[in-house]
């Protein structure tokens, strides 16, 4: 008890020096889950990796556009299907397989999966993940995230790319590796974690986006 409780605090004594764009203190060395999640707040976008806290790069205003419209469309699609829970960024998702916190732009649980829910992170596997790339988080979104992901067992992954006008919808399969999971004819995605939610891919590329009120008529909230 001792010799945790010491390691504890050493591990917070770490977090000194100071990061110029946020004024916020960073760990110069590694730290653990728990003194990362007490040192965070709700101002702060930063993940864990390899036990090393990471800031995030401000986000475009088209990211947060979508970000934005994707949450304003599917929180009423879950919530009227009573479906389970979904929230945006910032919040921490802890990934017991490869030992990270990531904070995914857009993260969905079942109903039947609520107990992993933690105040201040979501305690394993989420049911789908979506990742908004820009160019400074494009080899994390692809490379280091994508094999998290499916190392944690998250069913279904999202990658979402402005820039490109492309969209990449993954699931996990048997064989427990991510399978691409491309639209149909009609560039229409299904999601296999939300049920009967669907979305015309092009509707992430209009500007303006597409108008909310509508968009939830054609997917039968309203």
């Amino acid at each position: 008890m001792w010799y945790d409780y010491a390691m504890e605090v050493e591990q917070m004594e770490a977090v000194k020096t100071i990061a110029p764009a946020t004024g916020k203190p960073l760990a110069p060395q590694k730290v653990t889950f728990d003194a990362f999640i007490e040192w965070l707040d709700e101002d702060t976008r930063a993940e864990l990796e390899n036990g090393e806290i990471v800031m995030a790069s401000p986000a475009s205003r088209t990211h947060q556009d979508i970000a934005v419209w994707l949450i304003t469309i599917l929180k009423p699609y879950i919530s009227h299907r009573k479906l389970g829970w979904i929230t945006n960024a910032p919040f921490q998702i802890r990934l017991r397989q490869s030992d990270q916190s990531r904070e995914p732009d857009l993260v969905f649980l079942k109903t039947e999966h609520l107990d992993r829910l933690k105040n201040t992170y979501l305690d394993g596997a989420a049911d789908l993940i979506i990742e908004i790339i820009s160019p400074e988080s494009i080899n994390r979104d692809r490379g280091h995230k994508f094999v998290e992901y499916e190392q944690e067992g998250i069913p279904e992954y999202w990658i979402i790319d402005p820039l490109r006008k492309q969209a990449e919808f993954y699931h996990l399969g048997k064989d427990k590796l991510y399978h691409l999971s491309p639209p149909n004819a009609d560039g229409v995605y299904y999601s296999k974690s939300v049920d009967g939610f669907f979305l015309t891919v092009n509707w992430l590329w209009q500007d303006p986006l597409p108008d909310e009120l509508e968009v939830l008529r054609q997917i039968g909230v309203l």
